[in-house]
């Protein structure tokens, strides 16, 4: 989930895993507004990816050993596709739904450990801490995490899936999702209350899972291999560095909870994305998930440059599957 403004802990220092500072920081907010803008392009064709369109056929190339393979085109040649149909302005697809999409989140996760700072304040982790203590400690903060940020999800996730239906509406060539009171009427009329809520199962999961993962992998990294003198001028620079590492593993892994949830907000919409030939009607985020790993998709998206042609035979047509 797009999350606008910077997290620190309770002692002020940047990369600990003692919680998101409970105050939000509109500059930081303001900021990333701009690097969501700047790099909305790239999302872009990162969800037409994920829901399975390829517009362009592969090419033929070799591999660094010299075998023959198929190779998918990469992000610029994508984007390029793109602004050839919609001009450079169609890149922007979808823009303004995701940037209400992480400043809601972002409000409402902020508001929320703000209040539970309050009501269960829990104490740094502290070098003279034992084993036990500092466990206890890990947990009730990032179970406060947790249930701030699985908040801050259900509320966002109509904007999100809204994001979703605008960015993918490019394949079928609608226009029922271009507008706030169309989106909104459009889903209201086809799905009802639940069509706002499409794909957040596995949303959620993938949010609980990367924030757990996350804040595990930072604290053994910060305790066990960074020095514990404070004094030291690059110690919170480290830590830093840490934190960004290890969210980015934490992405890695949990990546296919983002695909599935991304699908899911899709199949079954009424747009030509969310149907065959583009994309087969889930039943359920588990259908989703157990089709794509049989098609050995579970990763499709995560890499926009280079991208080889699945071994696994699927359909690749101008729609996708």
């Amino acid at each position: 989930m797009a999350m606008f403004g910077r997290e620190k802990n309770g002692e002020g220092e940047e990369g600990e895993v003692t919680g998101p500072s409970p105050d939000l920081d509109w500059s930081h907010v303001l900021l990333g507004v701009g690097i969501t803008t700047a790099s909305h392009p790239m999302t872009y064709v990162k969800v037409l990816i994920q829901v399975g369109h390829e517009p362009i056929p592969p090419r033929a190339t070799t591999n660094l050993f010299g075998r023959p393979i198929l190779m998918l085109p990469g992000l610029l040649q994508y984007m390029g596709h793109i602004r050839k149909t919609d001009g450079f302005l169609g890149l922007y697809r979808g823009l303004l739904p995701r940037i209400c999409t992480g400043i809601i989140g972002t409000s409402v996760n902020s508001r929320i450990m703000e209040h539970m700072k309050s009501s269960h304040p829990v104490d740094p982790i502290k070098d003279t801490d034992d084993l036990r203590t500092v466990a206890e400690k890990f947990v009730k903060t990032t179970s406060q995490e947790t249930a701030a940020r699985c908040l801050a999800v259900v509320v966002s996730q109509p904007f999100h899936v809204v994001t979703i239906r605008c960015m993918v509406q490019f394949i079928g060539r609608e226009t029922a999702y271009s507008g706030p009171i169309s989106a909104v009427s459009e889903i209201w009329n086809n799905e009802g209350i639940s069509g706002f809520f499409s794909g957040l199962v596995p949303r959620l999961l993938g949010e609980v899972f990367t924030l757990w993962l996350c804040n595990i992998l930072a604290h053994l990294i910060n305790t066990y291999l960074l020095p514990n003198d404070e004094s030291m001028t690059n110690v919170s620079e480290f830590k830093s560095y840490s934190q960004a590492i290890t969210g980015f593993l934490a992405n890695m892994v949990t990546y296919p909870f983002t695909l599935v949830a991304n699908c899911m907000a899709v199949t079954g919409s009424g747009l030509a994305a969310g149907q065959h030939p583009h994309m087969p009607l889930y039943t359920d985020w588990n259908d989703c998930w157990k089709h794509l790993d049989r098609m050995g998709q579970l990763k499709r998206g995560s890499s926009l440059f280079w991208r080889q042609y699945p071994k696994r035979h699927y359909v690749l047509n101008k729609g996708g599957f």
